[in-house]
């Protein structure tokens, strides 16, 4: 049980310079015993109540200098402060708060809220086992107008779909990758300097000046997911969730003019979806 959706803006001041962490956190936990389940005894219970307000005040106490050491410490909180606690899991979304800029110098205090992808953790701990990290960044929306098709596919007396070229590759990523047990990392340092959500990007769309094709959605999760373990080496196991997109092109012929992929209109539902994990040989042995 636990409380969902908590909800705040952490606010931190250096002299006139402002910082902002804008999160949403769930976090959950199973106790030792079940008697509130079969008996109705409450006794061993921490109202979720109480747990929305050990959030707000690790927050204030704290800080937030990570969502992944903010997960960290709320999960520490409740295995250190609660015997009867034999399981915490704790998850933080971040809102994508960006400093604006004038003239390529930085505002002290103004803020933009960019839509490029939500970073997330979470963070979870059995009683007397090791503290395991997870991070990923969700609703990350890509589109790349060619070099991408789908041919070679198995068919049989069911199959319709033409196969194609040249296509339009959209969808919705959503990663997911685990350091292992937790580890003294600089997670922003993972997350801005090894840029994971470049490499995201690289992946995706290949060099600036050609562009790489895609022969499918699975390819192209499988070569992110490459990408990412070759380049950042405390990504042990990474979940890649891509959620399709398609486009289909307008029939004018009956407005009298020819529509060469210029007017498409999206296929809302039913949507593709392809998933994959991929980890490292010796953890996945391990």
């Amino acid at each position: 049980y636990g409380k969902n959706t908590i909800k705040f803006l952490r606010l931190h001041r250096e002299g006139k310079k402002h910082f902002v962490k804008e999160v949403e956190v769930c976090t959950h936990l199973r106790l030792t015993s079940a008697q509130e389940y079969l008996e109705g005894n409450n006794s061993l219970v921490i109202p979720t109540d109480t747990m929305k307000n050990i959030v707000l005040v690790l927050a204030k106490k704290n800080g937030i200098p990570t969502i992944e050491q903010f997960a960290i410490d709320i999960c520490k909180h409740f295995m250190t402060t609660f015997c009867q606690v034999a399981y915490v899991k704790t998850y933080v979304q971040e809102v994508p708060w960006q400093r604006l800029h004038e003239n390529g110098v930085p505002h002290i205090h103004s803020f933009i809220c960019v839509p490029d992808g939500i970073r997330f953790c979470e963070a979870e701990q059995c009683r007397n086992g090791p503290l395991v990290l997870f991070a990923g960044i969700k609703d990350l929306k890509l589109m790349k107008t060619t070099q991408s098709g789908f041919e070679g596919f198995f068919k049989n007396e069911h199959t319709t779909l033409p196969e194609r070229h040249d296509r339009i590759l959209c969808g919705e990523l959503f990663c997911k990758w685990s350091y292992g047990e937790c580890r003294d990392f600089d997670f922003d340092c993972v997350w801005y300097v090894n840029k994971i959500r470049e490499c995201i990007l690289e992946a995706f769309a290949g060099p600036p000046d050609c562009g790489e094709y895609s022969p499918s959605y699975q390819k192209t999760v499988n070569s992110i997911q490459m990408h990412i373990l070759s380049k950042v080496s405390q990504v042990q196991v990474i979940e890649t969730v891509l959620n399709n997109t398609f486009y289909n092109v307008v029939d004018m012929k009956n407005l009298g003019l020819t529509n060469d992929k210029e007017v498409l209109v999206p296929v809302e539902t039913p949507y593709g979806s392809c998933a994959c994990t991929l980890g490292r040989k010796k953890f996945l042995e391990a």
